[in-house]
């Protein structure tokens, strides 16, 4: 039997992550709450398994309440070559450099 590396977990695990970002924006209209959840899970996944959540998912949820930020629950803000994005369910901004 061979033994399986670390790349092999690293993989699969973003795999689940990836899946899980796609369910929690299916679900963000009807279920916010099961949304929640998908976004609470992949970011355990990622823990767990030392992989980081790739940059265009880190954009799309809250990091302190953890809601898919997608359609009413968000708010985009330009400042000074900075683009601030508000959840409207907790109230905290993110800061993402302009390019």
């Amino acid at each position: 039997m061979r033994k399986k590396g670390k790349g092999f977990v690293e993989k699969i695990a973003l795999e689940r992550i990836y899946r899980l970002f796609e369910l929690a924006e299916e679900n963000m209209a009807r279920h916010p709450e099961r949304s929640k959840r998908y976004v609470e899970l992949a970011r355990k996944i990622g823990t767990r398994n030392r992989v980081r959540i790739p940059q265009e998912l880190k954009k799309s949820f809250c990091k302190k309440c953890n809601s898919f930020l997608k359609g009413k629950n968000v708010e985009l803000e330009e400042r000074e070559k900075m683009l601030v994005v508000k959840c409207k369910e907790c109230g905290f901004e993110r800061k993402i450099k302009g390019e």
